[in-house]
């Protein structure tokens, strides 16, 4: 089976659009204080222009569901990223307003002192779970990897049917580490591809979506 893979961390159509014709499943848009943010407006014009088949996603941080369905339904959005701590109803509210239509993904940052909450893995309103770093102060969008092996054995081998996404300090170079060792059933990457931040590097963008596909193939 072949890993789903999201560029996230797209400012500009020309970015989004390599995302797609280096063979990702989406991209993906930052709607919260950040490096990479961008405003509805500017993902308006981005959208309409990318391909039927290319998941349009928007990363959300602290936001209400009001604010989170306009931004799906002005910007076309295809999937929401709850990347918070957010209330369980959040999700069903959601999955209520847009249906099984729209991918809904939660967030667990692993690592530190950051328990695993029940709530968040098992949630039937999530249709996957992110895994990303536990970094004080930050989201996301931090670069920084946790610890592979000890995700591996706590959370990722249990997965059974639920699909857990891994993040995090994922890079072209050590992907193919990640993919072996944590066995995802997708990854997500931005900083780890990016010339600067909100900006793409072609070249490493492609690396990564041929690493994620031999990866996987082996």
């Amino acid at each position: 089976m072949s890993v789903w893979i999201k560029i996230c961390g797209n400012t500009s159509l020309e970015d989004a659009m390599l995302a797609a014709e280096a063979g990702a499943d989406a991209a993906g848009f930052v709607f919260a204080p950040s490096k990479r943010r961008v405003r509805i407006e500017q993902v308006q014009a981005i959208t309409p222009q990318l391909p039927a088949h290319l998941e349009k996603i928007g990363v959300f941080v602290d936001a209400s569901f009001e604010e989170i369905a306009a931004t799906v339904e002005a910007c076309g959005l295809t999937g929401i990223q709850l990347h918070f701590d957010a209330p369980p109803e959040l999700a069903v509210r959601l999955r209520a307003r847009f249906g099984a239509g729209v991918r809904i993904i939660g967030v667990l940052h692993f690592g530190g002192s950051q328990s695993i909450s029940p709530r968040i893995v098992a949630d039937p309103s999530l249709d996957a779970t992110l895994v990303d770093s536990c970094v004080p102060g930050a989201a996301g969008g931090t670069g920084v990897a946790y610890d592979w092996s000890a995700a591996a054995k706590t959370i990722f081998q249990n997965a059974g049917a639920r699909r857990y996404i891994a993040a995090g300090g994922l890079t072209p170079e050590n992907l193919a580490e990640a993919i072996r060792v944590l066995k995802p059933w997708g990854v997500d990457v931005a900083s780890g591809v990016e010339l600067s931040p909100g900006r793409k590097d072609p070249a490493r963008v492609r690396a990564f979506v041929a690493q994620a596909r031999q990866a996987r193939a082996e």
